[in-house]
Protein backbone atom coordinates (compact mmCIF):
# COMPACT_ATOMS: atom_id res chain seq x y z
CA UNK A 1 0.00 0.00 0.00
CA UNK A 2 1.48 3.48 -1.15
CA UNK A 3 1.81 6.10 1.69
CA UNK A 4 -1.14 8.29 0.01
CA UNK A 5 -3.52 4.87 0.16
CA UNK A 6 -1.96 4.88 3.55
CA UNK A 7 -3.13 7.88 4.72
CA UNK A 8 -6.39 7.77 2.34
CA UNK A 9 -7.14 4.51 4.34
CA UNK A 10 -5.97 6.31 7.68
CA UNK A 11 -8.55 9.21 7.39
CA UNK A 12 -11.52 6.80 6.26
CA UNK A 13 -11.15 5.19 9.33
CA UNK A 14 -11.05 7.93 11.12
CA UNK A 15 -14.04 9.79 9.69
CA UNK A 16 -15.74 6.44 10.16
CA UNK A 17 -15.07 6.55 14.06
CA UNK A 18 -15.92 10.28 13.80
CA UNK A 19 -12.60 11.34 15.88
CA UNK A 20 -10.36 13.95 14.24
CA UNK A 21 -8.08 16.51 14.44
CA UNK A 22 -9.00 19.76 16.43
CA UNK A 23 -7.59 22.96 15.17
CA UNK A 24 -8.38 25.98 17.76
CA UNK A 25 -8.29 29.78 17.10
CA UNK A 26 -5.81 32.25 18.72
CA UNK A 27 -7.35 35.54 20.46
CA UNK A 28 -4.64 38.10 19.98
CA UNK A 29 -6.12 40.11 23.38
CA UNK A 30 -3.29 42.76 24.81
CA UNK A 31 -3.03 41.25 27.98
CA UNK A 32 -1.95 38.03 26.63
CA UNK A 33 2.16 37.18 26.57
CA UNK A 34 4.21 36.36 23.29
CA UNK A 35 5.98 33.47 24.26
CA UNK A 36 3.58 30.62 26.15
CA UNK A 37 1.22 30.21 23.41
CA UNK A 38 3.18 30.30 20.23
CA UNK A 39 5.80 27.64 21.53
CA UNK A 40 2.60 25.57 23.39
CA UNK A 41 1.29 25.56 19.70
CA UNK A 42 4.25 24.82 17.30
CA UNK A 43 4.26 28.61 15.74
CA UNK A 44 6.59 30.96 15.23
CA UNK A 45 5.55 35.14 16.86
CA UNK A 46 8.64 37.09 15.08
CA UNK A 47 6.70 40.22 15.66
CA UNK A 48 5.82 38.88 19.14
CA UNK A 49 2.13 39.45 18.81
CA UNK A 50 0.39 38.95 22.07
CA UNK A 51 -1.02 35.52 22.58
CA UNK A 52 -3.89 36.02 25.50
CA UNK A 53 -6.51 32.79 24.43
CA UNK A 54 -6.36 29.34 22.05
CA UNK A 55 -10.07 29.08 22.07
CA UNK A 56 -11.03 25.17 21.10
CA UNK A 57 -15.23 25.24 20.52
CA UNK A 58 -18.06 26.11 18.37
CA UNK A 59 -18.82 29.60 19.16
CA UNK A 60 -19.87 31.42 16.09
CA UNK A 61 -17.47 34.07 16.49
CA UNK A 62 -14.42 31.93 16.63
CA UNK A 63 -15.39 28.23 15.64
CA UNK A 64 -12.22 25.53 15.75
CA UNK A 65 -11.75 23.56 13.02
CA UNK A 66 -11.87 20.12 12.20
CA UNK A 67 -9.18 18.13 10.10
CA UNK A 68 -11.17 15.69 7.95
CA UNK A 69 -11.34 13.74 4.70
CA UNK A 70 -12.93 16.55 2.94
CA UNK A 71 -10.52 19.49 4.75
CA UNK A 72 -11.07 20.98 7.59
CA UNK A 73 -14.20 21.66 8.55
CA UNK A 74 -15.92 24.36 10.89
CA UNK A 75 -17.05 22.50 13.87
CA UNK A 76 -19.86 25.09 14.49
CA UNK A 77 -21.47 24.67 10.57
CA UNK A 78 -21.04 20.52 11.55
CA UNK A 79 -23.03 20.83 14.51
CA UNK A 80 -25.56 22.60 12.80
CA UNK A 81 -25.94 20.22 9.79
CA UNK A 82 -25.62 16.88 12.08
CA UNK A 83 -26.44 17.94 15.60
CA UNK A 84 -27.24 14.73 17.00
CA UNK A 85 -24.57 12.67 15.48
CA UNK A 86 -22.15 15.57 17.00
CA UNK A 87 -23.57 16.35 19.81
CA UNK A 88 -25.68 13.57 21.11
CA UNK A 89 -29.61 13.46 20.69
CA UNK A 90 -29.50 14.23 24.55
CA UNK A 91 -26.98 17.17 24.49
CA UNK A 92 -28.57 19.03 21.22
CA UNK A 93 -32.22 18.95 22.76
CA UNK A 94 -31.27 20.54 26.31
CA UNK A 95 -28.82 23.11 24.71
CA UNK A 96 -29.23 23.32 20.73
CA UNK A 97 -25.33 23.55 20.77
CA UNK A 98 -21.99 22.78 22.06
CA UNK A 99 -22.49 23.90 25.72
CA UNK A 100 -19.29 24.66 26.22
CA UNK A 101 -15.87 26.53 25.04
CA UNK A 102 -12.66 25.06 25.96
CA UNK A 103 -9.56 27.00 25.79
CA UNK A 104 -5.58 27.31 26.93
CA UNK A 105 -4.82 31.13 28.60
CA UNK A 106 -1.96 32.99 29.29
CA UNK A 107 -2.38 35.74 31.33
CA UNK A 108 0.36 38.18 31.33
CA UNK A 109 -1.36 41.59 32.68
CA UNK A 110 -3.95 41.52 34.84
CA UNK A 111 -7.36 41.06 33.23
CA UNK A 112 -10.60 43.11 33.72
CA UNK A 113 -12.14 43.44 37.40
CA UNK A 114 -15.34 41.02 35.74
CA UNK A 115 -18.77 39.59 36.55
CA UNK A 116 -20.70 36.91 34.51
CA UNK A 117 -24.44 37.63 34.60
CA UNK A 118 -26.77 34.02 34.95
CA UNK A 119 -28.72 33.14 32.78
CA UNK A 120 -31.80 34.48 33.63
CA UNK A 121 -29.94 37.53 33.31
CA UNK A 122 -28.22 37.06 30.08
CA UNK A 123 -31.46 36.02 28.40
CA UNK A 124 -32.85 39.63 29.90
CA UNK A 125 -30.56 41.67 29.38
CA UNK A 126 -29.67 40.27 25.34
CA UNK A 127 -33.25 40.69 24.26
CA UNK A 128 -33.41 43.86 26.24
CA UNK A 129 -30.11 45.09 23.92
CA UNK A 130 -31.99 43.82 20.85
CA UNK A 131 -35.24 45.26 21.32
CA UNK A 132 -32.38 48.80 21.57
CA UNK A 133 -31.05 48.09 18.36
CA UNK A 134 -27.45 47.63 19.36
CA UNK A 135 -25.47 45.67 17.45
CA UNK A 136 -24.10 42.66 18.30
CA UNK A 137 -20.52 43.54 17.70
CA UNK A 138 -20.41 46.83 19.03
CA UNK A 139 -17.87 47.80 21.65
CA UNK A 140 -20.39 49.29 23.96
CA UNK A 141 -22.79 46.03 24.35
CA UNK A 142 -22.90 44.29 27.13
CA UNK A 143 -25.08 41.13 26.09
CA UNK A 144 -23.21 39.15 23.26
CA UNK A 145 -25.90 36.06 23.45
CA UNK A 146 -28.79 34.72 25.87
CA UNK A 147 -26.55 32.14 27.75
CA UNK A 148 -24.87 32.17 31.42
CA UNK A 149 -20.91 32.22 31.63
CA UNK A 150 -19.98 30.08 34.44
CA UNK A 151 -16.42 28.83 34.34
CA UNK A 152 -13.57 26.93 35.91
CA UNK A 153 -10.02 27.34 35.67
CA UNK A 154 -6.78 24.72 35.69
CA UNK A 155 -3.67 26.00 36.64
CA UNK A 156 -0.91 24.64 33.77
CA UNK A 157 1.81 27.01 35.98
CA UNK A 158 1.55 29.10 39.29
CA UNK A 159 -1.48 31.05 39.00
CA UNK A 160 -3.03 33.93 40.88
CA UNK A 161 -6.49 35.78 40.89
CA UNK A 162 -9.06 37.64 42.37
CA UNK A 163 -12.28 35.83 43.21
CA UNK A 164 -14.84 37.00 44.99
CA UNK A 165 -15.18 39.26 48.42
CA UNK A 166 -12.64 38.77 51.56
CA UNK A 167 -14.55 38.37 54.97
CA UNK A 168 -15.74 41.44 56.47
CA UNK A 169 -13.68 41.49 59.60
CA UNK A 170 -10.25 41.26 57.26
CA UNK A 171 -12.16 44.21 54.84
CA UNK A 172 -12.87 46.30 57.98
CA UNK A 173 -9.11 45.21 58.91
CA UNK A 174 -7.94 46.70 55.80
CA UNK A 175 -10.04 49.99 55.87
CA UNK A 176 -8.24 50.68 59.12
CA UNK A 177 -4.80 49.91 58.26
CA UNK A 178 -4.68 51.77 54.67
CA UNK A 179 -4.65 55.30 55.73
CA UNK A 180 -6.03 56.36 52.58
CA UNK A 181 -8.89 54.26 53.29
CA UNK A 182 -9.89 55.09 56.55
CA UNK A 183 -12.33 57.42 55.67
CA UNK A 184 -14.32 54.67 54.00
CA UNK A 185 -14.70 52.97 57.49
CA UNK A 186 -18.12 54.77 58.54
CA UNK A 187 -19.80 53.64 55.69
CA UNK A 188 -19.04 50.16 55.23
CA UNK A 189 -19.76 50.08 59.32
CA UNK A 190 -23.07 51.53 58.71
CA UNK A 191 -24.04 50.14 55.46
CA UNK A 192 -22.02 47.12 54.58
CA UNK A 193 -19.94 46.05 51.38
CA UNK A 194 -22.24 46.60 48.79
CA UNK A 195 -22.60 50.00 49.97
CA UNK A 196 -18.95 50.02 50.06
CA UNK A 197 -18.13 48.94 46.64
CA UNK A 198 -20.60 50.64 44.78
CA UNK A 199 -19.58 54.07 46.24
CA UNK A 200 -15.80 53.39 45.19
CA UNK A 201 -17.01 52.25 42.12
CA UNK A 202 -19.34 55.39 41.26
CA UNK A 203 -17.03 57.59 42.56
CA UNK A 204 -15.25 60.86 39.97
CA UNK A 205 -12.14 60.35 38.67
CA UNK A 206 -11.22 63.68 40.72
CA UNK A 207 -11.69 62.35 43.78
CA UNK A 208 -10.49 58.51 42.70
CA UNK A 209 -7.04 60.44 42.02
CA UNK A 210 -6.61 62.29 45.30
CA UNK A 211 -7.66 59.20 47.41
CA UNK A 212 -5.48 57.00 45.62
CA UNK A 213 -2.59 58.84 44.33
CA UNK A 214 -0.50 58.86 47.69
CA UNK A 215 -1.06 55.09 48.10
CA UNK A 216 0.24 54.19 44.71
CA UNK A 217 3.27 55.77 45.04
CA UNK A 218 3.73 53.99 48.51
CA UNK A 219 3.01 50.53 46.79
CA UNK A 220 5.29 51.03 44.30
CA UNK A 221 8.42 52.31 46.70
CA UNK A 222 7.54 49.48 49.13
CA UNK A 223 7.92 46.61 46.32
CA UNK A 224 10.95 48.43 44.95
CA UNK A 225 12.51 48.42 48.47
CA UNK A 226 11.55 44.33 48.33
CA UNK A 227 9.12 44.76 50.93
CA UNK A 228 5.93 43.03 49.35
CA UNK A 229 4.97 39.58 48.16
CA UNK A 230 2.66 38.27 45.64
CA UNK A 231 0.04 37.39 48.50
CA UNK A 232 -0.44 41.66 49.20
CA UNK A 233 -2.84 43.62 47.09
CA UNK A 234 0.21 46.16 47.25
CA UNK A 235 2.69 44.02 45.00
CA UNK A 236 -0.27 43.54 42.31
CA UNK A 237 -0.97 47.24 42.56
CA UNK A 238 2.78 48.42 41.95
CA UNK A 239 2.95 46.20 38.78
CA UNK A 240 0.40 47.89 37.48
CA UNK A 241 1.73 50.77 37.40
CA UNK A 242 5.69 50.02 37.40
CA UNK A 243 6.55 50.74 33.48
CA UNK A 244 4.16 53.77 33.90
CA UNK A 245 6.09 57.24 32.71
CA UNK A 246 3.40 58.71 35.38
CA UNK A 247 0.82 57.48 37.58
CA UNK A 248 -2.14 59.77 35.67
CA UNK A 249 -5.78 58.58 36.01
CA UNK A 250 -5.80 55.69 38.56
CA UNK A 251 -8.10 53.06 37.52
CA UNK A 252 -11.04 52.49 40.24
CA UNK A 253 -10.56 48.48 40.23
CA UNK A 254 -7.66 49.35 42.34
CA UNK A 255 -10.11 49.49 45.52
CA UNK A 256 -11.30 45.67 44.26
CA UNK A 257 -7.27 44.19 44.56
CA UNK A 258 -7.54 45.24 48.55
CA UNK A 259 -11.45 44.04 48.89
CA UNK A 260 -11.38 41.01 46.77
CA UNK A 261 -9.60 37.59 47.65
CA UNK A 262 -6.08 36.93 46.73
CA UNK A 263 -5.59 33.17 45.52
CA UNK A 264 -2.87 31.59 44.70
CA UNK A 265 -3.48 28.01 42.49
CA UNK A 266 -0.89 25.59 41.89
CA UNK A 267 -0.49 23.30 38.89
CA UNK A 268 -2.75 21.11 38.70
CA UNK A 269 -5.24 23.18 40.88
CA UNK A 270 -8.68 24.55 40.48
CA UNK A 271 -11.33 27.54 40.91
CA UNK A 272 -14.82 27.81 39.53
CA UNK A 273 -16.08 30.96 39.23
CA UNK A 274 -20.15 30.88 39.09
CA UNK A 275 -22.27 34.07 37.74
CA UNK A 276 -22.07 36.89 40.22
CA UNK A 277 -18.62 36.33 41.60
CA UNK A 278 -16.38 38.78 41.09
CA UNK A 279 -13.08 38.17 39.91
CA UNK A 280 -10.19 38.96 37.84
CA UNK A 281 -7.16 36.41 36.84
CA UNK A 282 -3.67 38.06 37.45
CA UNK A 283 -1.30 36.24 36.19
CA UNK A 284 -0.09 32.51 34.87
CA UNK A 285 -1.26 29.64 32.73
CA UNK A 286 -4.11 27.85 32.61
CA UNK A 287 -6.76 25.50 30.91
CA UNK A 288 -10.47 27.31 31.12
CA UNK A 289 -13.56 25.75 30.27
CA UNK A 290 -16.86 27.91 30.54
CA UNK A 291 -20.45 27.74 29.30
CA UNK A 292 -20.41 28.86 25.29
CA UNK A 293 -21.05 32.58 26.02
CA UNK A 294 -19.02 36.00 25.66
CA UNK A 295 -20.95 37.58 28.24
CA UNK A 296 -18.53 39.56 30.61
CA UNK A 297 -19.59 42.76 32.53
CA UNK A 298 -16.39 44.89 33.41
CA UNK A 299 -15.42 47.47 35.91
CA UNK A 300 -11.91 48.47 35.30
CA UNK A 301 -8.29 47.42 34.19
CA UNK A 302 -9.55 47.41 30.87
CA UNK A 303 -9.91 49.05 27.80
CA UNK A 304 -12.44 47.01 26.84
CA UNK A 305 -16.47 48.26 27.24
CA UNK A 306 -17.05 49.25 31.32
CA UNK A 307 -20.28 49.21 32.86
CA UNK A 308 -20.19 49.78 36.51
CA UNK A 309 -24.22 50.02 37.16
CA UNK A 310 -24.63 46.89 35.37
CA UNK A 311 -21.89 45.12 37.39
CA UNK A 312 -23.45 46.10 40.69
CA UNK A 313 -26.92 44.57 39.93
CA UNK A 314 -25.11 41.26 39.42
CA UNK A 315 -22.87 41.16 41.32
CA UNK A 316 -22.99 38.98 44.84
CA UNK A 317 -22.14 40.97 47.98
CA UNK A 318 -21.65 38.46 50.14
CA UNK A 319 -18.00 37.17 51.60
CA UNK A 320 -16.42 33.81 49.71
CA UNK A 321 -13.61 31.45 50.95
CA UNK A 322 -12.12 30.44 48.10
CA UNK A 323 -12.51 26.96 46.94
CA UNK A 324 -8.99 25.46 45.29
CA UNK A 325 -9.65 21.98 44.17
CA UNK A 326 -6.97 19.38 43.71
CA UNK A 327 -9.45 17.01 41.63
CA UNK A 328 -11.28 13.68 42.89
CA UNK A 329 -10.02 10.82 41.58
CA UNK A 330 -12.31 8.37 38.81
CA UNK A 331 -11.23 6.43 36.09
CA UNK A 332 -7.77 5.24 36.42
CA UNK A 333 -5.30 7.88 35.40
CA UNK A 334 -8.09 10.86 35.53
CA UNK A 335 -9.22 13.24 37.98
CA UNK A 336 -12.78 15.13 37.60
CA UNK A 337 -13.17 19.02 38.93
CA UNK A 338 -16.73 19.31 40.45
CA UNK A 339 -18.58 21.64 38.49
CA UNK A 340 -22.46 22.31 39.79
CA UNK A 341 -23.70 23.34 36.12
CA UNK A 342 -24.98 21.06 33.40
CA UNK A 343 -23.08 22.90 30.58
CA UNK A 344 -19.81 20.97 31.24
CA UNK A 345 -17.32 18.87 33.28
CA UNK A 346 -13.48 18.87 32.93
CA UNK A 347 -11.08 16.07 33.98
CA UNK A 348 -7.45 15.64 33.75
CA UNK A 349 -5.62 12.78 32.52
CA UNK A 350 -2.10 11.78 33.30
CA UNK A 351 -0.77 8.53 31.33
CA UNK A 352 2.45 6.32 30.88
CA UNK A 353 3.62 3.28 28.89
CA UNK A 354 1.92 1.13 32.27
CA UNK A 355 -0.99 3.26 32.08
CA UNK A 356 -4.17 3.68 29.76
CA UNK A 357 -7.37 5.63 29.50
CA UNK A 358 -10.50 3.73 27.86
CA UNK A 359 -14.15 5.38 27.46
CA UNK A 360 -16.97 6.37 25.00
CA UNK A 361 -18.00 9.60 24.86
CA UNK A 362 -21.51 10.35 25.88
CA UNK A 363 -21.81 13.58 23.85
CA UNK A 364 -18.69 15.50 21.94
CA UNK A 365 -15.51 15.63 23.67
CA UNK A 366 -12.36 17.59 22.89
CA UNK A 367 -9.15 16.25 24.18
CA UNK A 368 -5.90 18.55 25.14
CA UNK A 369 -2.21 17.43 25.00
CA UNK A 370 -0.61 19.54 27.45
CA UNK A 371 2.56 17.72 28.27
CA UNK A 372 4.56 14.29 26.27
CA UNK A 373 1.86 12.83 23.13
CA UNK A 374 -0.63 9.68 23.08
CA UNK A 375 -2.28 8.00 20.26
CA UNK A 376 -6.29 7.61 19.96
CA UNK A 377 -7.32 4.02 18.54
CA UNK A 378 -4.11 3.24 17.69
CA UNK A 379 -4.15 5.65 14.97
CA UNK A 380 -4.57 9.40 15.58
CA UNK A 381 -1.28 11.01 17.04
CA UNK A 382 -1.51 13.77 19.25
CA UNK A 383 1.91 15.24 20.76
CA UNK A 384 1.46 18.52 23.05
CA UNK A 385 -0.56 21.49 22.03
CA UNK A 386 -2.83 19.58 20.01
CA UNK A 387 -5.92 18.14 20.35
CA UNK A 388 -8.85 15.96 19.11
CA UNK A 389 -12.51 16.00 18.22
CA UNK A 390 -14.69 13.03 19.52
CA UNK A 391 -18.21 13.19 18.17
CA UNK A 392 -20.79 11.24 20.47
CA UNK A 393 -20.98 7.79 21.34
CA UNK A 394 -17.55 7.02 19.93
CA UNK A 395 -15.42 4.17 22.21
CA UNK A 396 -12.04 5.30 22.67
CA UNK A 397 -8.80 3.97 24.48
CA UNK A 398 -6.02 6.67 24.64
CA UNK A 399 -2.21 5.30 25.34
CA UNK A 400 1.21 6.68 25.84
CA UNK A 401 4.90 5.51 25.82
CA UNK A 402 6.39 7.69 28.48
CA UNK A 403 4.73 10.40 30.76
CA UNK A 404 1.80 12.29 29.50
CA UNK A 405 -0.90 14.89 30.42
CA UNK A 406 -4.22 15.53 28.86
CA UNK A 407 -7.31 17.60 29.74
CA UNK A 408 -10.89 16.38 28.66
CA UNK A 409 -13.85 18.66 27.99
CA UNK A 410 -17.07 16.78 28.13
CA UNK A 411 -20.67 17.40 29.25
CA UNK A 412 -21.78 15.79 32.23
CA UNK A 413 -24.40 12.55 31.81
Amino acid sequence: MSEKENTCYLYLSMSKEHIYKLKGKIMHYAWGGDRFLPEFLGIQNPEHKPFAEYWMGAHPMAPAELETPEGNQSLFTLIQEKPEEVLSEKVFDRFGELPYLFKVQDVNEILSIQVHPSKEEAEKGFDREEAEGIPIQAPYRNYKDRNHKPEVMVALSDFWLLHGFRQLPDIEKTLQEVPEFNILLPLFRKQGLKALYQFVMEMDQVTVNSLLANLVKRELRKKQEGLLDKTQPGWWVARIFANKKEIGDIDRAVFSIYLFNIVSVKPGESVFQNAGIPHAYMEGQCVELMANSDNVLRAGLTPKHIDVPELLKHTQFTSIVPNVMKGDPSMTGEKIYPCPVPDFGIAKIELNAQVSYQNQSASLEIILVTEGGVVINNQLVLKRGEAAALFANETYQITASGHSTLFKAFVPH
